[in-house]
């Protein structure tokens, strides 16, 4: 007969695409699910996967396996979850990856609020503006603007916020103020790196959505680098509203062509697994995109309204 942990262990190692991550999952020595893993393979006689030290690969029996007992392994645990009554309340350290600026709009009192609720987590932040590896640097959420590479792994999308032009009064001062998208071409356009040539911004404006080309010498790989620099006078940029608002209202920038914005893209709230969800994971999430979705409804342009005639 089958020992039932040791497929549960088999699934966790597949979903994990390596020994290494499924042990941080499930809290046990890595040597140990080898070892599990191992023992099913002899009880069946028949390799599963196949290791090295980089790549783990099922083996047809392996697939063959796995597309069996992974929903089974999913129902039993669910079913304890539910006799235990699931009171255990979260705990443990959540990895959450986010862009460099992502605390700069995520309030650090919603951090608070969400430790004092659950006195049990740890919350790690991994701020950068570079993609995560999610199972190389153990991330179990990330939140990314843009393009997301793989679908599959997209837990939820959040509406996004929209984008402002904006520069500095010394730089409108010194090239004087652009009066409509098309003179953006000839002004120093500050961008995000990684492109060949000009950028295209998109906005949406009195004549519906439109697009200018615009280039400048100077471009970074985060939205934080590009307000500096454009605090600085070095450029127009294009930036969200939640960045910009308080330089807006010191005065340090300047609404450049306020009848435009720019659409931003989705966040996306990004899980290595879909599968058996720490609590403090699940926890977390829902807490930071609820918040998130209050923010960005709470930015988003509002219609003008109407006046009554007397």
């Amino acid at each position: 007969m089958l020992d039932l942990n040791h497929v549960r262990m088999f699934v966790q190692v597949v979903r994990a695409q390596s020994f290494a991550e499924a042990a941080r999952r499930l809290g046990v020595p890595a040597n140990s699910l080898s070892r599990h893993v191992r023992q099913l393979e002899a009880k069946l006689e028949t390799r599963l996967m196949q290791r090295s030290t980089r790549k783990l690969t099922l083996t047809s029996a392996g697939v063959a396996f796995y597309e069996r007992c992974a929903s089974a392994v999913d129902s039993v645990l669910d079913a304890g979850k539910v006799i235990a009554g699931r009171t255990q309340a979260p705990s443990g350290t959540v990895r959450v990856a986010a862009p460099a600026d992502f605390l700069d709009f995520f309030s650090i009192e919603w951090v608070m609020q969400f430790l004092a609720a659950y006195p049990k987590v740890k919350l790690d932040f991994v701020l950068s503006d570079a993609r995560a590896d999610l199972i190389g640097e153990a991330i179990d959420v990330a939140f990314r603007g843009g393009a997301v590479g793989d679908s599959r792994f997209v837990f939820r999308e959040i509406p996004s916020q929209h984008f402002k032009l904006v520069a500095s009064p010394a730089y409108l001062k010194s090239r004087g103020i652009p009066e409509n998208l098309h003179a953006l071409e000839s002004h120093d356009c500050l961008t995000m790196s990684g492109g060949q040539g000009p950028a295209t911004w998109n906005f949406t404006g009195p004549n519906g959505s439109e697009e200018v080309r615009v280039t400048g010498r100077f471009s970074a790989n985060s939205a934080r680098s590009l307000l500096k620099s454009c605090v600085s006078g070095l450029g127009i940029a294009l930036l969200p509203d939640m960045l910009v608002m308080a330089d807006l209202g010191a005065g340090r920038l300047t609404h450049v062509l306020p009848n435009y914005r720019g659409g931003g893209a989705k966040v996306s709230v990004i899980l290595p697994s879909r599968e058996q969800i720490p609590a403090a994971v699940s926890t977390f999430v829902e807490f930071a995109t609820a918040k998130l979705e209050t923010l960005f409804e709470n930015q988003a342009p509002k219609p003008a309204r109407k006046r009554l005639r007397s």
